[in-house]
């Protein structure tokens, strides 16, 4: 267990440190690879909506299965040697992990921004999110990469610790392929209904824990962007359910209500409008700086459930 908490710890930091560079062969890549093949070989052979969506699981057991197996039996082929095995569990574990991406990708709008080139921001925008930015405003903007922010801190940041912490590195890695497949095949539009259907389905179970711990350490650490505990819990609480996703709300409600900001509302995706519900109250004006200040969420919801993971981990030694 201690060691456990070692390998997560300097996953992290690595994390912080490294992110997830160009040149490294991401298995992120090869899980999106891999379901990108079967969709199209899903497309090709059913012809019929019901055998889609039956194929759509399919690709939810395999998906699952190789994101799970494979570093399971790296590090089962590695348990005789104690360094080999804990860099491989270091390394599988970091790479679950996208705190600095995300951080990096975010900055990007932020500075653009700041600088005021709204059209390298629309651009730089269309990078992380699945909306159309080509005529987003300033506000729509910061709104966008807020929710994105959010968002990920629970399927990048948190979700996988939560995943590296209850079943190490071999269940973290699964939680990213269920993840992965989601934002490849998780749009319920026309294209996607399908054979998006169960890996939408299943997406949301597992991310059914780690977005509500999600919000409920965003609302600890409200402080940090100089929010009120108590009035990110009643914002979360109160619009939990203002959103598709039953997870969604959570981590994006306590990001809303920690900034006393208002985000959600309509978007466009792939030429579809879908309405959406608002989510926290107008206290303040969406500003850049608000990019910021998410980022900063994001970084002290990881570090306080890292703390919260180590006192327990203490805890058990000294029983």
């Amino acid at each position: 267990m201690l060691m456990n908490f070692i390998d997560i710890l300097l996953a992290v930091i690595i994390d912080w440190i490294v992110g997830d560079p160009y040149w490294f062969p991401h298995p992120v890549i090869y899980i999106g690879k891999l379901i990108s093949f079967l969709d199209k070989r899903g497309r090709k052979f059913c012809k019929s909506n019901k055998a889609l969506k039956a194929f759509g699981g399919l690709i939810v057991v395999i998906v699952a299965s190789i994101s799970f197996i494979i570093p399971f039996l790296i590090l089962f082929l590695a348990k005789n040697n104690l360094w080999i095995y804990h860099i491989f569990n270091i390394v599988i574990l970091w790479t679950t992990l996208a705190a600095k991406c995300l951080k990096n990708e975010a900055i990007k709008v932020y500075n653009a921004l700041k600088n005021r080139d709204i059209e390298d921001a629309r651009v730089k925008l269309s990078y992380i999110v699945g909306r159309d930015t080509s005529e987003l405003t300033e506000k729509e903007i910061i709104r966008a990469d807020v929710e994105t922010v959010a968002e990920n801190a629970s399927d990048g940041v948190i979700a996988p610790l939560f995943y590296g912490i209850i079943g190490g590195a071999p269940l973290a890695m699964m939680y990213k392929g269920i993840n992965t497949m989601d934002s490849m095949l998780g749009y319920m539009n026309e294209k996607y209904l399908h054979i998006g259907f169960f890996p939408a389905k299943v997406d949301d179970v597992f991310n059914l824990i780690p977005a509500r711990l999600s919000g409920i350490l965003m609302c600890l650490t409200a402080p940090v962007v100089k929010g009120n505990i108590l009035e990110s819990f009643k914002i979360m609480i109160r619009d939990r359910k203002n959103h598709k996703s039953p997870n969604c709300a959570y981590p994006e409600a306590a990001t809303a209500g920690a900034m006393g900001i208002q985000i959600g509302g309509t978007n466009v995706y792939f030429g579809e409008v879908v309405y959406k519900p608002t989510i926290g109250d107008k206290n303040k004006e969406l500003n850049f700086i608000h990019i910021f200040y998410s980022i900063k969420l994001m970084y002290a919801s990881e570090i306080l459930l890292m703390l919260f993971y180590g006192l327990v981990v203490l805890a058990l030694i000294n029983l």
